[in-house]
């Protein structure tokens, strides 16, 4: 039976989402929990990979367990020995078709950065700091030209494995601040490997004024990844929703 897992954590202690040979993920952990609650052996098929640092507000995962499960009482026992930085939202019975990464039709992220000489010590590890001032509103500028179905392909990184299409839908690209706090919301029908980490890299250039907004336009024609858009750091990004 097919289940459907809603899932919150803390990736500062993690190196990523998914499984790999040399250190602790996310999906291990809860794979680990879901053996030593229900012995089952199971693989979760994540909505998508979170890299080191990375964290989500709401990931969604899929697993196929050997029978029918008391899901709130699953749910509680997970919770139970799961370490304090990863938290199961939701567990439900899901359709034989849903399918965690292949059923959704979209996704948001969310950075945020702390914009002022000191970050708040209890946000150090949820807040990209900038000491320097940013200039929202070239941003938000910028943001917008990149808005709408283009090839991503200057705002990715090399993902070590093969990609069908660097086409994307970026529906919602917006820059809001509020107080010292600058937050970097995108929604699209998928995103690339890096690719929100490359859009605020840019977006920073651009408000640090090492870039005009009107380059953002002449970045994505190229279709070239450049120093011009760096990858910005983990600790700021969010998985924020999953849209089924």
């Amino acid at each position: 039976m097919r289940y459907r897992f809603d899932i919150a954590y803390d990736g500062t202690a993690y190196f990523g989402w998914q499984v790999q040979p040399n250190g602790i993920t996310v999906q291990e952990k809860i794979e680990s929990a879901i053996h030593e609650v229900t012995g089952a052996t199971v693989k979760l098929h994540g909505s998508g990979r979170t890299d080191q640092g990375v964290h989500a507000r709401r990931q969604v995962a899929h697993a196929d367990l050997p029978g029918r499960i008391d899901e709130r009482g699953v749910k509680k026992a997970l919770n139970a020995v799961l370490p304090g930085d990863i938290r199961i939202l939701a567990l439900a019975r899901a359709s034989a078709s849903f399918h965690a990464r292949h059923s959704a039709t979209g996704k948001e992220y969310r950075y945020f950065i702390w914009n002022a000489d000191i970050v708040p010590p209890f946000l150090r590890n949820y807040r990209t700091h900038i000491r320097d001032r940013l200039d929202d509103a070239a941003m938000r500028e910028a943001a917008a030209a990149l808005e709408g179905r283009h090839d991503f392909a200057a705002f990715t990184a090399n993902p070590n494995r093969p990609v069908e299409s660097t086409v994307r839908d970026l529906r919602k690209l917006t820059v809001s601040k509020h107080g010292s706090e600058i937050t970097v919301s995108a929604v699209a029908d998928g995103f690339l490997y890096k690719m929100v980490r490359s859009l605020v890299g840019f977006l920073v250039r651009v408000g640090e004024g090492a870039e005009p907004p009107s380059e953002a336009t002449v970045i994505i024609e190229s279709r070239v990844r450049t120093a011009r858009v760096p990858t910005a750091p983990p600790q700021g990004l969010f998985l924020w929703n999953v849209h089924y």
